[in-house]
């Protein structure tokens, strides 16, 4: 049940009538209903409880706190936009101080980013409140009003307001007041860098979160670090930092499955199997990522990058009928990759007849994420349509590829071994807040800890 809530709990959690004796069901709140082909289809929520950026919010909630103010009359909150948006009736007051006085009892993510004040409320013809009339505040809602001073205070409320989707801020509003989160830092911090040329820290625009107080601090920031762009190879390419994890674990473990990436896409209608050979050619040409090998010298470890020759991705192809396909996937899907001499793409064409088949990419960790299955489909789905068609892809060439990225982080973080770069303060700062924490935290498990890993759990 709900702790500390008996009546909630009585509410939710019911007998279950279908059951042995003493166990519940929980009613969900959602509305739903079951279509004439069989499908559960989603409707709507039976209470006014939303969920905005990962938390659970009861709207009645704020509502109910916002009415208590001796100024409001009446009181509705809806989200909008990502945005929780309250909107109050009675003597007019400002929205600051409606936020001040909710920001004594609730969390910051309760906290509306947009205050309205209206004549009324909008009602339908029952006589009750009629959300979908109220109307969608002006772009200019919820700002200071505060005009920027100088060319830079410009430039960045012009980027506060791009990011937020609004027209206009002032200096002197809240970043987070009006509907930032910590995904929309991170844009706006990319955006200052590009735009301003400072190097800025996500942390700094938590503690300063106003054009005002950021343009201080931007005054002592350094210069944005350069981009990454493509250019002159030496001979031997470093490993990414990723890349090195990835390596250490492969040497320690040796060749296994666990970061194995698997995606399955299941094809329908004839099937021109000598265009999908050609078009996974055509992507592992376009990607170096996918056809680097490592090694290991004295000197350590570095990447190798096939030739397109050098790198014919193999296709598999199995026959295998319906009732047998989620083995034959689990199976291939674990298959272990060697990366010091294996491409880091395995594909297989499982052949379920004549014109079904499921094509299953699996990728190692060490040269992709699940972010990369975007691109590789798309291009993928590309070069296949140009090969039906007897052409090549008619694709521009990538701007830069992951060694090059590879070096580039190389000169940002430095070397271990000088204790002023990036890479040797981080590792400093880390020794010195772990120092003193034991070998092997002693949790309370229900079993002795394995003398090897094996990645193996329970799901509860």
């Amino acid at each position: 049940g709900y702790l500390n809530r008996p009546a909630l709990t009585a509410e939710r959690f019911l007998a279950d009538p279908y059951g042995p004796p003493g166990t519940r069901m929980y009613r969900t709140g959602d509305v739903a209903r079951w279509t004439g082909n069989g499908d559960l289809e989603y409707l709507r929520r039976a209470d006014d409880q939303v969920k905005l950026r990962g938390f659970r919010i009861e709207l009645g909630e704020i509502e109910t706190l916002l009415r208590a103010h001796e100024a409001v009359a009446q009181a509705a909150v809806i989200v909008r936009d990502d945005r929780l948006i309250a909107y109050t009736t009675g003597t007019r007051v400002s929205g600051e101080d409606l936020r001040r006085h909710l920001a004594q009892t609730l969390p910051d993510y309760m906290l509306p980013s947009v205050f309205v004040s209206l004549d009324a409320l909008p009602l339908t013809a029952n006589g009750k409140l009629d959300r979908k009339a109220l109307p969608t505040p002006d772009a200019q809602t919820g700002t200071s009003g505060r005009a920027p001073r100088t060319a830079q205070e410009e430039i960045l409320c012009h980027l506060f307001a791009d990011v937020l989707g609004l027209g206009r801020v002032g200096i002197d509003d809240s970043f987070f007041d009006l509907g930032g989160h910590s995904l929309l830092a991170t844009r706006l911090v990319s955006r200052i860098r590009t735009t301003l040329g400072a190097e800025l820290s996500v942390r700094a625009l938590f503690e300063t979160p106003s054009v005002a107080a950021l343009a201080v601090v931007l005054s002592g920031a350094g210069r944005a670090r350069a981009a990454v762009t493509a250019g002159p190879r030496p001979e031997r390419i470093p490993l990414s930092a990723a890349q090195q994890g990835q390596w250490f674990l492969h040497k320690l473990e040796g060749p296994n499955a666990t970061y194995n990436i698997p995606i399955a896409l299941r094809l329908t209608g004839t099937l021109d199997q000598d265009a999908l050979q050609a078009a996974l050619a055509d992507v592992v040409t376009r990607h170096e990522s996918l056809r680097t090998v490592f090694t290991q010298d004295d000197d350590g470890a570095h990447q190798i990058i096939l030739t397109p020759d050098q790198a014919r991705p193999a296709l598999e192809v199995q026959a295998v009928t319906g009732e047998r396909l989620s083995k034959a996937l689990a199976a291939a899907a674990g298959e272990t990759f060697d990366l010091t001499r294996d491409l880091p793409l395995h594909t297989t064409l499982f052949r379920l007849g004549p014109t079904e088949h499921v094509l299953l990419l699996v990728v190692h960790h060490i040269a992709a994420d699940e972010g990369s299955f975007a691109p590789l489909a798309r291009d993928l789905t590309t070069a296949y349509a140009a090969r039906t068609t007897g052409q090549a892809p008619n694709w521009a060439p990538l701007p830069v590829q992951y060694a090059d990225y590879t070096l580039w982080q190389n000169e940002v973080l430095g070397s271990e071994d000088d204790p002023e770069s990036v890479s040797a303060r981080q590792l400093a700062y880390w020794q010195d807040a772990l120092a003193g924490l034991p070998t092997e935290l002693d949790l309370p498990t229900d079993r002795p800890r394995p003398a090897v890993p094996t990645h193996q759990g329970g799901t509860i």
